[in-house]
């Protein structure tokens, strides 16, 4: 295995189509909806800026061109805020802005997966360990579940997945791990299973769309046949790379969105702005009203 080093890449798949999102996603990127008032790519950034990543790589399509126009400088907005002396906006714009170097984009000419989008980041990533983030997962808690996990890595040298629990009755719905011994915050993990028949889960812990994968993964990518969907599984190439490697899971504590369904998008718009001083004292009212109403 590749010597534990710092974990400096991070890869977020964006290439979706974001169907289930259709006609807002005809012209708008999935990734770019907006959580009160922040792309919900911007949540997944900051998470793993906050957890020490310094170099952002884009798994990108076409018609996503708008999402490297987010992570750069808008001149004529920039201009126009100055002339008003909008000085708040500014330094909220540059607040957001990356590092000048920091972001690479590359392209997924077809949508053959999620294994196939990683592999696509191989040349940026190159021979070092790396996240992964699945750019529909926002989280919150204490504690940035990437920030967490590059903890665990330090401190084990494994490969990390994070997984939160669900209903031992749904866990058919999930990819689901084995659980091994303590490792740090987290646990060996024996096996994975992408949604096993129901009454077949190891356990009850789901993998919630965040990784730290030694580069190794990617030769396994290189040959991997097609396997659910007619897709290049991830899954299935970590299941591979889990026998030469170690593997441990990171228990995430907190709540986690999935804004890629449309259930999970409102939830975590409600959530946000709750958690907003300067939103929830207009919201809070008019929602246990609108709850009250529910018969």
């Amino acid at each position: 295995m590749s010597q534990a080093r710092k974990v400096r890449k991070a890869v977020f798949p964006v290439a979706g189509l974001g169907t289930r999102f259709l006609p807002a996603t005809k012209a708008v990127p999935k990734e770019m909806l907006t959580v009160v008032d922040k792309p919900v790519i911007q949540y997944v950034v900051d998470e793993a800026l906050d957890a020490g990543i310094e170099h952002l790589i884009f798994v990108t399509g076409r018609s996503k061109a708008v999402i490297e126009d987010y992570f750069d400088i808008q001149v004529e907005l920039e201009q126009t805020l100055r002339q008003r002396n909008k000085t708040a906006e500014l330094t909220l714009l540059e607040s957001i802005l990356p590092v000048a170097g920091s972001t690479s984009f590359t392209r997924q000419q077809e949508p053959l997966g999620l294994g196939h989008a990683v592999w696509c980041a191989r040349e940026l990533v190159g021979n070092e360990p790396f996240a992964l983030l699945l750019p529909d997962m926002i989280m919150k808690g204490e504690k940035g579940c990437m920030k967490g996990m590059v903890e665990l890595f330090e401190h084990s040298g494994a490969n990390v997945i994070a997984v939160e629990e669900c209903a031992p009755d749904q866990a058919h719905k999930y990819g689901i791990v084995g659980v091994g011994e303590k490792i740090g915050d987290g646990f060996a993990i024996t096996k994975m299973v992408e949604k096993p028949p129901q009454g077949t889960a190891p356990s009850n812990f789901f993998i919630n769309g965040r990784y730290i994968l030694q580069p190794e993964i990617f030769q396994i990518l290189s040959t991997q046949e097609r396997g659910a969907g007619n897709e290049i599984q991830l899954t299935d190439a970590m299941v591979k790379l889990a026998v030469e490697q170690t593997f441990a899971a990171y228990h995430f504590r907190g709540e986690t969105y999935d804004c890629g369904a449309k259930d999970g998008f409102i939830l975590a718009n409600i959530a946000f702005a709750l958690a907003r001083g300067d939103i929830r004292p207009s919201v809070e009212g008019p929602l246990r009203e609108l709850v009250a109403s529910l018969k």
